[in-house]
């Protein structure tokens, strides 16, 4: 009994220093200044990719928690901070509800599954899936206009990685680049997330003024050249 008493013991402290360590790193006041005014009034969902949780704040504070599953690595989904402009019902294999983001390169949103195993696993195509019923609760509270924060890794918009970025390639890391090599008034199109001929040939220029080699691959050296760093 008192073996039994002890196991119990151990498991309700473990999940109170799980709840009390969402609570500092979502609730403390010291971690909420990196919110924006906007977002401290209203609704804010955050989206964490590494735990596998969305968060959904209302004037500054966190008042649900729901489990959601992201991205694939080859179909990773659109790191950044969106907001939703469309709400809708949908099929079934989306659980009736959908919540659209105004993401350049593609259609992303939050939405409910067919695949209810996949949740907490890194499954999608890119969006962001939930349960049916959390889906459901989560489309009728947040309104047109609602800011989605979606983050992963140390890597900032790439992620857990600086991948090679290849012409086709879309995400927010060729999102970041493109951005980049317009600020170093290398490319002059349109950021749109989207690796296309325009990005090539201003990729090329890059390289050749800093004496990378000339490729159609963006490398892990072209990545430092144009100061990209993961975050400590």
């Amino acid at each position: 009994m008192k073996k039994r008493t002890s196991f119990l013991g151990i498991i309700i402290l473990s999940f109170l220093l799980l709840d009390l360590w969402h609570y500092e790193k979502y609730e403390y006041p010291l971690y909420a200044s990196v919110f924006s005014t906007i977002q401290q009034e209203g609704h804010y969902i955050h989206i964490d990719l590494d735990d596998h949780i969305l968060y959904l704040f209302e004037n500054g504070k966190v008042v649900k928690k729901y489990p959601i599953a992201g991205g694939k690595r080859g179909t990773p989904s659109p790191i950044g901070t969106w907001k939703i402009i469309s709400k809708a019902n949908w099929g079934e294999g989306f659980g009736g509800s959908w919540m659209g983001f105004n993401v350049p390169w593609g259609k992303y949103g939050i939405h409910g599954t067919d695949e209810p195993w996949s949740i907490g696993h890194p499954q999608s195509q890119g969006c962001i899936r939930m349960y049916n019923a959390d889906a459901k609760e989560l489309r009728k509270v947040v309104p047109h206009g609602t800011k989605v924060t979606i983050v992963k890794g140390i890597y900032g918009p790439f992620g857990d990685r600086f991948r090679p970025l290849e012409p086709g390639d879309r995400g927010a890391d060729v999102y970041a680049v493109q951005k980049q090599l317009r600020q170093l008034n290398y490319y002059g199109g349109y950021c749109d997330g989207i690796y296309g001929d325009g990005m090539k040939s201003a990729v090329h220029r890059f390289q050749k003024d800093h004496q990378i080699p000339v490729q159609n691959t963006i490398t892990y050296a072209m990545y430092q050249a144009m100061g990209f760093l993961p975050f400590e």
